[in-house]
């Protein structure tokens, strides 16, 4: 679906290029998660993807075309959902999507869209009497409006509880199972561990590593089995390598004959990767 090779873009007043230099492309059909700490262009990116910035080096192509060479009608493939909702607060959440959907060709119906984030009944009262997690919902459905092949999300669960973020994210995979493509970016790991089939960790303006989360867990973790048990009154913490776990006495002697408190493979986790690869917490 897009293609970069070799992005590099320098904001007007910087001496020093945000973007670097960014080879990836995000395949048919797949979610992309794009991942950093904040300041390291993934906002950047993100402008130039949907046409907000131009003057970049390099080229960006989309479905096999210089992004250039669109007009108006690329906005009729993508949605965009911001990370800070951005709505009329004055009018209700029905009138924020019947005006929005005016400016397409083609939208959903948006009492459905309503029904399925559960904001339906509240289809009549004003956005600005909308608690964040409901304008969160709200915003997120305005991306879905013009039934967008390609969807842009920011931080598309923050500020929900489990319950609603649940909701978003099983319509994130309905509208990859029906074909669509997404470009994630969030610093909640646990989304991107779920959603994600590939990501791409930026550092400096430059992709540093991209891969799917489990070959990046094995690459980054260690080959090997922690096993926490009962013994002596109390419990003992044994770790194995996974080559050769099943001709392993110890193991083979732990596991028959002690009672299992816990066992778990101790390949790393996407923060720890994250941490590795941009040298700061997820959550800065």
């Amino acid at each position: 679906m897009f293609e970069l090779r070799d992005l590099q873009f320098r904001y007007p007043k910087n001496n020093a290029d945000t973007l670097r230099g960014l080879d990836f492309a995000v395949g048919h059909g797949e979610v992309f998660g794009l991942l950093g700490p904040s300041g390291v262009g993934k906002s950047t990116t993100q402008k130039i993807l949907t046409k907000l910035l131009t003057g970049y080096r390099g080229q960006v192509q989309y479905q096999g075309r210089d992004l250039n060479s669109y007009g108006r009608d690329f906005y009729e493939d993508i949605g965009v959902g911001f990370e800070m909702p951005v709505h009329f607060s004055k009018l209700t959440a029905m009138e924020n999507l019947q005006f929005f959907a005016r400016l397409y060709r083609r939208h959903t119906e948006p009492n459905e869209l309503l029904k399925k984030v559960g904001l339906y009944e509240d289809r009549d009262k004003p956005v600005g009497q909308f608690s964040k997690g409901m304008k969160v919902r709200l915003n997120f459905m305005r991306a879905l409006l013009n039934q967008p092949k390609f969807l842009f999300l920011d931080e598309p669960t923050n500020g929900l509880d489990p319950m609603n973020a649940r909701i978003i994210k099983n319509m994130i995979k309905d509208f990859q199972a029906q074909g669509g493509t997404i470009l994630l970016t969030t610093h909640l790991m646990s989304d991107v561990d779920e959603l994600c089939d590939r990501v791409a960790f930026m550092n400096a303006g430059r992709i540093a590593e991209i891969d799917s989360p489990k070959n990046l867990k094995l690459k980054h973790g260690s080959r090997a089995v922690e096993v926490e048990y009962e013994a002596n009154s109390g419990t003992t913490v044994e770790t194995f390598d996974l080559d050769g776990l099943k001709d392993n006495q110890q193991f083979l002697a732990i596991v028959q004959e002690r009672r299992i408190i816990t066992i778990h493979s101790k390949e790393t986790t996407l923060e720890d990767i994250f941490i590795k690869l941009t040298g700061v917490s997820a959550h800065e």
